[in-house]
């Protein structure tokens, strides 16, 4: 992430090579402000040490160093005469201009005045340059080559920290407020508010203050919370909490094992092996099998936080937010870094891509993303999955976009055992409801037998449904509760055997199987399956193949 030090060293590039305006779009308007302030009085930075104007549509121009409002100058028009008749170096910086670019506010005169005074400031014999700082990003198509955009990118770890201390030493003599934090404690809270503004991490840091009375190592949940509620509100992201582990994750032993192999490659000691940060997965394969599950349990077993970005809300009706929205939630996510950023059923979102009814909004987003995941510096792991991966895009299947491609196939017998093993430790764990059953050994080889074909949504509800059995008879489970629960259902291996040999036929040369290896002994990995129109006949063979098959390369990780 680019620091404030970093964003004025651009910014002041920009102005010495005389860019005429640029575009800062962003949410912490005083903190934008104050950075260009610092820019625009030091000399080594800019050389020409320039006067600050600042423009609102409610008070005119501001003049910074005399506090003198200009008289007259609300209208933007007039705004930007006044900047082109002054005489001395300065940054003009409009508030809020972007009103003016849409809408019913959109004025075609500001704009047609915003490019001659782009004009007159790049043959000036005065350095004078024009910022708009806006929350939003938007730009008319007339404006596009004559403005440069900045990024100002949300505070890091070392200035929220700053922010913190100096809330601590302005309320330490507050006897309604105590502090617990060592030097450790502090560095978790700066941590646990990153990715929030600067003035949104002080409003959760005064809201732990007042509703604990305190502020110490405990105080992150109610940061967690509060940052949980903001990122949610940006409509595009949502922070999730994950209490689970791998080991409710039943199976996928090779991808555990590349997991495992991963963990901690952000940290310092990974930088002594010259290891880059690991990229990201794709998770394909049979609807419910636990490609959602496996995501939040890399959260919990990784110990990042999990951001859940829902493609459909990028893009809006309105033109350009789009854009502006996938950008927001790059940002965001990098902020937390290191993370996750969680794209479930990415098929969706990218489907439409280059296509016939594709008005090129699609495409830019895409783009933006695409090139974000190839060339991100920050350690944001991207968990991305699909259900229907012949739906996605050839250029996210490209080397550099994700570290791997995993197919999940339909649980083997090894991982029937393991899911039915966290279904019934979580659901039959009293004592009124287990009775006399007993769920290990035979008992439990039996149901993985008898599910063959059956995927782990399939096989979470058989176990739900022998316990509602149970509970309508107000007495403990019973092996015949589950065998009823597993004749009574038709598995997606007998409904949806056709799609299952089409997506493990593209598995077979682009992904590597979840599964391990020492879990697919004891399927065939080559046979030969009827296709087209199927009679009862052809359907029971297709069905015996599905079952048969494993898709996926199978490689030992």
């Amino acid at each position: 992430m680019e620091t404030a030090a970093s964003f004025e060293t651009q910014l002041s590039e920009l102005f010495r090579a005389r860019f005429p305006m640029v575009y800062i779009p962003t949410w912490e308007e005083e903190r934008a402000l104050s950075a260009i302030r610092s820019l625009a009085n030091d000399p080594n930075l800019i050389r020409t040490v320039r006067e600050v104007l600042v423009w609102r549509v409610t008070t005119g121009i501001l003049e910074q160093s005399t506090q003198k409002i200009i008289k007259d100058t609300t209208d933007p028009l007039k705004a930007l005469d006044y900047i082109q008749q002054y005489d001395k170096p300065s940054l003009l910086v409009l508030l809020d201009a972007h009103v003016y670019f849409e809408g019913r506010m959109a004025d075609s005169r500001v704009i047609r005045k915003i490019r001659d005074t782009v004009a007159m400031l790049k043959g000036g014999r005065v350095q004078k340059n024009v910022v708009l700082l806006s929350p939003r990003l938007v730009l008319p198509n007339e404006l596009q080559k004559d403005i440069t955009i900045v990024d100002f990118d949300l505070p890091d770890y070392r200035d929220i920290k700053q922010s913190l201390i100096s809330i601590i030493n302005a309320n330490r003599g507050n006897t309604k407020i105590h502090f617990n934090l060592d030097e450790t404690g502090v560095d978790n809270l700066a941590k646990a508010a990153q990715g929030l503004t600067l003035q949104e991490a002080e409003n959760a840091f005064a809201r732990a203050m007042i509703e604990r009375g305190c502020l110490d190592q405990d105080s992150v949940d109610i940061i967690v919370e509060e940052k949980r509620q903001i990122i949610k509100k940006t409509g595009v992201l949502e922070y999730v909490k994950s209490d689970l582990n791998m080991d409710d994750v039943g199976g996928l032993g090779n991808l555990k094992k590349w997991l495992k192999k991963r963990n901690r490659a952000w940290m310092s000691e990974a930088a002594s092996y010259n290891l880059p940060a690991p990229k990201g997965v794709l998770i394909t394969g049979v609807p419910g099998c636990g490609k959602s599950l496996t995501a939040k349990a890399i959260s919990a077993y990784w110990k990042l936080p999990l951001l859940r970005m829902d493609i459909g809300r990028i893009f809006s009706g309105i033109v350009g937010s789009s854009e502006e929205n996938m950008r927001n939630a790059i940002k965001t996510a990098e902020a937390v870094a290191p993370s996750i950023l969680w794209i479930d059923e990415i098929e969706k979102g990218f489907s439409g891509v280059g296509g016939s009814n594709d008005s090129g909004t699609s495409t830019r987003v895409f783009g933006t993303f695409l090139t974000w995941m190839q060339e991100k510096k920050n350690p944001v792991f991207v968990v991305a999955t699909a259900n229907n991966i012949h739906a996605l895009p050839s250029e996210m299947m490209r080397k550099g976009r994700f570290d791997e491609i995993f197919f999940v196939d339909l649980p083997t017998f090894e991982e029937r055992k393991a899911i039915f093993r966290v279904h019934l430790k979580k659901r039959v764990n009293n004592k009124k409801v287990q009775g006399d059953f007993v769920w290990e050994g035979d008992n439990l080889d039996e149901l993985a037998e008898k599910t063959e074909g059956f995927v782990g949504a399939e096989i979470e509800n058989v176990v739900i449904a022998a316990i509602f059995e149970a509970f309508s008879e107000h007495r403990s489970v019973k092996m015949e509760d589950f065998l009823k629960a597993i004749d009574n259902t038709v598995p997606l291996a007998v409904t949806q055997a056709e799609q299952i040999t089409a997506i493990r036929e593209w598995a077979n040369v682009r992904a590597v199987a979840a599964t391990a290896p020492e879990d697919r002994k004891t399927y065939q990995q080559e046979k030969d399956t009827p296709s087209g129109a199927a009679s009862d006949k052809k359907r029971k063979e297709e069905s015996d193949a599905v079952l048969q098959q494993r898709g996926g390369r199978m490689i030992d990780l």
